[in-house]
């Protein structure tokens, strides 16, 4: 069965860095498009950022030129590079796998930014 897994999320200073993977099983990596989300305690799940299978990206106008997705289909991995970290981007990350009807949710990793 399908199954999406994220990894690299942790503390990490104002400022800092992080880089958030995900990675899927049992579906054609490749034919998905893939998104991250996040959620923080009390807020709605918002959209972060998204690539499509043929790799055209977009984002939220909160991470447009801090935060950068990327997919390797030879790996079926999607990353969130994430730089310039600020206190409000703590949250829950997921990743999801979506075409036509059919749509996958990961987990979920904890990025916490704090001094």
């Amino acid at each position: 069965q399908a199954q999406l897994v994220e990894s690299g999320g942790g503390l990490v200073q104002p400022g800092g860095s992080l880089t958030l993977s995900c990675a899927a099983s049992g579906i054609t990596f490749s034919v998905y498009a893939m998104g991250w989300y996040r959620q923080a305690p009390g807020k709605q799940r918002e959209l972060v950022a998204t690539i499509t299978s043929a790799g055209t990206t977009s984002y939220a106008d909160f991470v447009k030129g801090r935060f950068a997705i990327s997919r390797d289909n030879a790996k079926n991995t999607v990353y969130l590079r994430m730089n310039s970290l600020k206190p409000e981007d703590a949250a829950v990350y997921y990743c999801k796998a979506y075409i036509f009807s059919s749509v996958y949710w990961g987990q979920g990793t904890q990025v916490t930014v704090s001094s």
